[in-house]
């Protein structure tokens, strides 16, 4: 027979006068109110309030929680309302003691600190509820047992940036999932996650809040106003409750949530009014910290016009209803909610989600966003539309080719005809990207022993990849250091000390037909040639001087570029002119003044016409030239809506890819500038988002990224769809914001990333990043502790 309440408040008493403390008031409290339920034929939940618990009275509360599953009591419930004092051990080992009687987990503005989050996300807990408003984690990682869990709230964790793309896996039963006013903004990893929730049916990163004239206001399946955000589930009892101002509608699976909600809101002529710019606050701190206040986020209903005539659910809206409209406003919102196209994105992404941010799905939902999907967006490389496993491609590429043996040479090309000489690297390549949303990031790391110092540490600003050696890479440095390495081996080729004659170094260029030659400029003017095989470094930093030639200055340097038969070298600046020099001789041979109206950031010289060269410069203007006439009028000239941080040709010289000044990334026909594909990447409104794009594999996709964040976004370029974005993350010294990039020349969906922080006196870093390889071989590798500020000068 079950043990009834009294006798549990006996033998609890009995428990406290056993260790020498008084009976908690707030337990007998507890233990009296469970006896009111039952007497009212309701359900006997227990109630337990940590703000009210201290270490003293743990003992005797764990002698009482020992008997729980042979008692009358059928649910408890866990929550604190403010500071708890409890010891966060003591507070687990409770609510483990509970067992499978715990029903809901309710802690808000965590006291507990770091190592509770830790232990709960190893072990687990088999509530039903659980809600960790205001936490600490940076990278959610739930690893314990958590089978019972149905309902999951994180809101206001403003530390939660990503996800570990396992960490849903041991929640094979949760339905509900509520993400407000996190720092989540990765599309990709966030879909790779949820992914793996076969039973999702509602997401929330955003409250939809439904208001009329009188102000906000929610409305409850019955009608009603509600003040709290209520994620119901087939136990209609077990609710998150939310802080006061975090109001949403709820949604009541018992009595079918789509079709009362289909009966309150028509959502036929949705109107959308606004589309609005990201009001991420600045994220250049991702240390972990309480977010104790919670204000809303409200926008005004003012009808603005949206970009491009685009629909947006960032912003105020209407959806018109029978004899009128309601209208909804976001709130709380985290910055994935901004990323163009995000609701559709979900939508297609989670086939099997019934409601999204308080509003349900309906079925031309879908069909609208498959189309914009497929529009916007390119599931897997090269556009193939199903995920493959390795293994299956290389059979048929196999089978293919012992095929082709047994063909006449005339049946042979027919059959090959079908298919292009890379479908199967391009295959293969598909496969591995679609493998895992977190590719391989892997900060650079050179040692320096046998320099003479072995504690230095290199600032770099600038680096190329070498032409012809796949091995090879040159960085300059904030201190005016050119450093080649082997970044495969990660060990150092040459070390070029400054001696003083150089700052930070801004310009490099390898030659490409004298392989140990490259060209680096500073931003004080100095313009040095130098052969790497003939200046072996001493730990005494001597030289021998016919490794290097100098060049005449070139005053506030910030771009230089070899022509394609390593004849002549272009240098420009913070100057409205560009200089040109002979590399046999030496020379300058003439400076170009006023090619335009403000200063010209970067120069490029055509990949095969040595005499063909493009301007980009602040005055917004991209501009072509030709030597052969000597250039006093350039041979066309096409125009941003800002300054142009850069220009570069693509490998084929086909095209000219150009960006400007935050996210304004363009793709012109190389022959005449005509416009050919211009790249939807959302501007941030910072004047100072300096934005650097640049080709990768060979010319089929694009890498872009910008110094006020911390993504790299990759695009196809030929159709300009999303493939996929890159979040850099640091660990303890904030978010890393994209510095400069390239593409690995020689490896497809391989590029590396010069990350810097905005901490003052930390330390920029080179993180190498192979699409092809999922994250699982970084095993929790750390990027660097240090780095330097962001720049807007050079490429």
């Amino acid at each position: 027979m079950a043990i009834d309440i009294s006798t549990l408040e006996e033998r609890y008493i009995n428990s406290c006068g056993k260790h020498g403390v008084l009976p908690n008031t707030t337990i007998l409290s507890s233990l009296f109110e469970a006896q009111v339920k039952k007497a009212c034929q309701e359900l006997c939940s227990l109630e337990i309030l940590l703000d009210d618990i201290k270490d003293i009275d743990f003992p005797p509360l764990l002698d009482l929680f020992m008997e729980l599953d042979s008692s009358e009591i059928q649910a408890i419930d866990v929550h604190n309302e403010s500071l708890c004092v409890l010891n966060g051990e003591y507070a687990l080992s409770l609510m483990r003691v509970i067992n499978q009687k715990l029903r809901r987990v309710d802690l808000q503005d965590l006291s507990f600190g770091k190592n509770f989050l830790r232990d709960l996300s190893k072990r687990g807990l088999p509530c039903q509820v659980l809600s960790l408003r205001s936490s600490h984690f940076r990278k959610l990682n739930m690893m314990g047992e958590f089978m019972q869990i149905h309902t999951l709230n994180l809101d206001f964790s403003t530390s939660l940036t990503s996800f570990k793309e396992d960490c849903f896996i041991c929640m094979p039963n949760l339905t509900h999932l509520s993400l407000c006013e996190t720092r989540i903004t990765n599309l990709w990893t966030t879909i790779a996650a949820l992914s793996k929730l076969p039973c999702l049916v509602e997401l929330r990163f955003q409250n939809w809040l439904c208001c009329n004239d009188a102000g906000p206001s929610a409305a409850s399946s019955d009608g009603k106003s509600n003040n709290k955000t209520d994620f119901s589930q087939p136990n209609s009892s077990s609710y998150i409750r939310a802080s006061s101002v975090d109001i949403g509608v709820l949604t009541d699976y018992d009595s079918g949530t789509e079709e009362a909600l289909r009966n309150l809101f028509s959502f036929e002529d949705v109107a959308i009014n606004q589309e609005v710019q990201s009001m991420i606050e600045d994220s250049s701190d991702d240390s972990d910290v309480d977010f104790s206040s919670h204000q809303q986020n409200k926008v005004s209903f003012d009808t603005l016009d949206s970009q491009n005539g685009e629909e947006s659910f960032a912003g105020a809206f209407t959806r018109q209803i029978e004899d009128g409209a309601l209208k909804f406003i976001s709130c709380h919102a985290s910055p994935i909610c901004f990323e163009k196209y995000y609701r559709e994105y979900m939508i297609t992404s989670l086939p099997h989600l019934k409601v999204l941010d308080n509003l349900p799905i309906r079925e031309d939902d879908r069909e609208r966003a498959t189309i914009t999907f497929s529009q916007y967006f390119e599931y897997l490389p090269y556009r193939r539309k199903h995920k493959e496993s390795v293994v299956s491609i290389l059979q048929r590429r196999e089978i293919r080719a012992s095929q082709s043996l047994m063909r006449t040479p005339k049946q042979k090309s027919s059959y090959i005809s079908g298919k292009s000489k890379y479908f199967y690297t391009r295959s293969l390549c598909a496969a591995k990207v679609g493998s895992s949303a977190w590719p391989f990031l892997h900060p650079l790391s050179i040692s320096s022993s046998g320099l003479g110092d072995e504690g230095m540490g290199f600032r770099p600003r600038q680096f190329e990849y070498h032409p012809s050696d796949s091995s090879l890479m040159v960085f300059g440095t904030l201190d005016g250091e050119v450093v080649v390495v082997n970044h495969e081996k990660e060990k150092i080729v040459s070390h070029i000390l400054s001696l003083g004659a150089m700052n930070s170094v801004l310009g490099l260029c390898w030659l490409k037909n004298y392989p140990s030659k490259l060209i680096a400029g500073s931003d004080n003017g100095s313009l040095k040639l130098y052969d790497i095989q003939k200046m072996p470094t001493t730990n005494m930093g001597i030289y021998n001087t016919a490794g290097f030639v100098t060049f005449d200055d070139f005053d506030q340097l910030t771009s230089v570029h070899v022509n394609s038969t390593d004849e002549l070298f272009l240098a420009s600046g913070y100057s409205r002119n560009v200089a040109l020099y002979d590399i046999n001789s030496g020379r300058r041979l003439q400076v170009f003044t006023d090619m335009h109206r403000e200063h010209i950031n970067v120069v490029k010289f055509a990949n095969y016409s040595p005499s063909l060269f493009a301007t980009s410069s602040f005055d917004q203007d991209v501009k072509m030239w030709d030597l052969r006439q000597k250039p006093i009028r350039p041979c066309y000239s096409a125009s941003s809506s800002r300054g142009n941080v850069m220009v570069c040709f693509s490998p084929d010289d086909h095209y000219l890819l150009v960006s400007a000044v935050d996210n304004e990334v363009r793709q012109l026909l190389a022959v005449d500038g005509r416009l050919h594909l211009k790249f939807e990447i959302a501007s941030t409104g910072s004047s100072q988002n300096y934005t650097r794009s640049y080709y990768m594999n060979g010319r089929d996709y694009i890498i872009s990224g910008s110094c006020d964040e911390h993504v790299v976004r990759i695009c196809c370029a030929q159709t300009g769809r999303r493939l996929r974005d890159i979040s850099l993350e640091g660990s303890g010294s904030g978010s890393m914001f994209v510095q400069s990039l390239r593409g690995d020349p020689f490896r497809d969906f391989n590029m590396s990333i010069l990350a810097a922080y905005l901490r003052p006196g930390s330390k920029s870093e080179i993180v190498k990043v192979n699409l092809l390889a999922s994250s699982d071989y970084a095993k929790e590798h750390s990027y660097g502790r240090h780095s330097c500020p962001s720049n807007s000068m050079g490429g």
